[in-house]
Order: structure tokens, then sequence, then C-alpha cells
């Protein structure tokens, strides 16, 4: 049952906070001190992902049809090119952002950089004009290497790259739509590394009940908040996300300095 109710937590955790901008790295890691919980585990982990990806592929099933009977189409293109910079980012830096995110050392400024990122798109999301059709290759070469950036623990992909898209003249709605697109092979990579440490024999005992739990939360969780963020990104305001990481980060700050954390 301690197994179960762990990975029920850390996959609404995970679901949640993969696609709304306050960075699902950090907020495992902070869910993990304050709950008491230890490391999820490889394989849990990677369950988890394996949710986030459902989540996404339940929302946009008919963009991924598209991109896959066209695999020449300008979409699939834009999300190949995308793609390039996060994939040289994250297997050259590899070892150093997993250093980072064991430590913990740098999440409070990150989840502080986080919310100066947010409060500046949110200023500017209203001037953009450019559709998902006018996306030009720079611009995802842009965004994507902004995805790349965001494998710092507390740094959010997903606000970083609607941040990146808006200052880059997209209308909020193709950047919320390209981002989540983006993430498809973002997430998938990251399943498949995972996969192959897996069997490399790094895999751990949990059952399968808690496994399937996990995997159905993040699922869950993340096919609530992709549809939220889209809501919000079109009609909202992306600032409150900035004060609830400013408070976040604020908090882990203080927390450090009392020696806490």
């Amino acid at each position: 049952m301690e197994d179960i109710l762990k990975a029920l937590v850390l996959g609404t955790i995970q679901g949640l906070t993969e696609f709304l901008p306050i960075s699902s790295t950090g907020h495992l890691l902070l869910g993990r001190k304050l709950l008491g919980l230890s490391e999820a585990g490889l394989f849990l982990d990677t369950m988890l992902h394996l949710g986030t990806l459902l989540a996404v592929v339940a929302v946009f099933w008919q963009d991924i049809v598209y991109m896959l009977k066209r695999p020449f189409s300008r979409l699939s293109l834009l999300i190949i090119v995308g793609t390039i910079p996060t994939a040289v980012i994250g297997l050259a830096f590899e070892d150093f952002f997993e250093e980072i995110s064991k430590t913990g050392v740098t999440v409070g400024w990150e989840f502080l950089a986080t919310g100066l990122i947010l409060w500046a798109a949110d200023n500017i999301k209203k001037r953009g004009s450019k559709s998902i059709d006018e996306i030009s290759f720079k611009d995802a070469f842009i965004v994507g290497t902004l995805q790349g950036a965001a494998i710092l623990p507390a740094i959010s992909r997903s606000g970083l790259t609607i941040a990146g898209a808006l200052f880059q003249g997209i209308n909020k709605q193709a950047a919320a739509r390209f981002s989540f697109l983006l993430s498809l092979p973002a997430i998938l990579g990251a399943v498949v590394l995972q996969s192959v440490k897996l069997v490399g024999g790094h895999a751990e005992s949990i059952g399968l009940l808690p496994l399937l739990a996990g995997t159905v939360a993040a699922a869950l969780a993340g096919y609530v908040a992709v549809k939220w963020m889209l809501a919000i990104i079109q009609r909202g305001s992306l600032k409150v996300f900035s004060i609830y990481v400013w408070l976040l980060g604020i908090g882990v700050l203080t927390a450090q300095l009392l020696g806490k954390f």
C-alpha cells in the first residue's frame, strides 16, 4: 500500500507539473523531500514519463496522425528541427544535469528564474501574430534549444518553450500547441534512454500495482494539465505561475539557508 501511495503521489506531481510551467523535476525533488519519499527508482520514473507521453498523445492525436502520415510535412520538419538541439544538449550534458538534480543546490534560484521568464513572456504574449503554419525553422531551433536548457531541475520545460515561442512572435495558441508537440520526442527520448538503462540491469524491485497506479495518475493529471494550460494561455495570465514559483524559490532558498534542505 505504501508503494502504491508513493506512486500515486509522484505520478500526480509528474503529470501536473510536466505541462504546467512550474517544473516537474523541481517539484518531484521537493515532493520526495517534503513527504519523506526515497528516489522513485528508474523503473517507476520511466513509467511516469510514459504516462505523461500518453497524456499528450490523447490531446494531440490528430496532429500526431497527420505527422505520421506526412513525415516530410512542414509541421513534422519543424518538430525534427526543434528536437535536434534538445537532443544534443541532453546527451552532451546528461551527467552534469543529473548531478545537479541529485544535489538540488540550484533549485531555488531556478524557480526564481522560471518566474522571471514567465512574467516577461506574459507581458508580450498578445503581440505575437505567427500561426503554427508561419513558424520558421529558425523559430523551431531556438525553442528547441530552450527546451534543452530546461533540463536543469527547476527550469520549466513547458514554461521555457512557450515563453521562447512568444518571444519569437508566435501567437499564444500556436506557442502552446508547438510547445506540447515538441515535448513528444523529448519525453519519448527520455523513456527510451531510461529503458536502455533498465535493460542494462539498473531496474529496482517494484510491484505491478504501484507501476500501474503511477502511470495512470501521471496520464490523467497530465491530460488535465495540458487542457488547463491550453485554456490559460488563451484567456488567462502566466503571471500567477510566476508568483507561485517565486514563492516556492524563496521558500527553498530560505530552507537552504536554515540548513533544512
